[in-house]
């Protein structure tokens, strides 16, 4: 009875490690870089468990006007789920540094997003964006 036992609690924790690993290489961070004319992001991206953060879609870089001259601000664009499209503005002539989390709030888990660095040309000129980055939990 008493190796039984022992062999029990071995399996048990055996599973714990491996499984605490498993959510570990899940949840770890990935390169995201996105350019337009004006405009770069570069950072990296990841999802956050379902009680972290409402297991939202977090971003954290650096978000740079790449063109001092022109007098737009830049600016990340990002959607998730079915919401509309939130901004989170950048500064002219500067770097600034990104640590957003997006998420959907009806939710305890944010099972998609879309992402783009944008240059804001104001209200009368559309905007420079990259290319849209499209996103799924898996």
């Amino acid at each position: 009875m008493g190796k039984l036992r022992k062999s029990v609690t071995a399996a048990v924790v055996a599973g714990l490690f491996f499984g605490g690993a498993g959510v570990a290489v899940a949840d770890s961070w990935r390169g995201l870089h996105m350019t337009s004319r004006g405009v770069a992001f570069a950072g990296e991206y990841t999802w956050e468990a379902k009680f972290v953060h409402r297991g939202g879609f977090h971003v954290r870089g650096d978000l740079n006007d790449t063109d001092h001259g022109d007098g737009h601000n830049v600016c990340l664009r990002a959607k998730v789920e079915a919401y509309d499209w939130t901004r989170v503005k950048g500064v002219q002539k500067k770097s600034v540094h990104v640590d957003h989390v997006f998420f959907d709030g009806a939710v305890l888990e944010t099972q998609d997003a879309q992402i783009q660095a944008c240059r804001d040309r104001g209200s009368l000129r559309p905007d420079n964006r990259s290319h849209l980055r499209e996103f799924r939990r898996r």
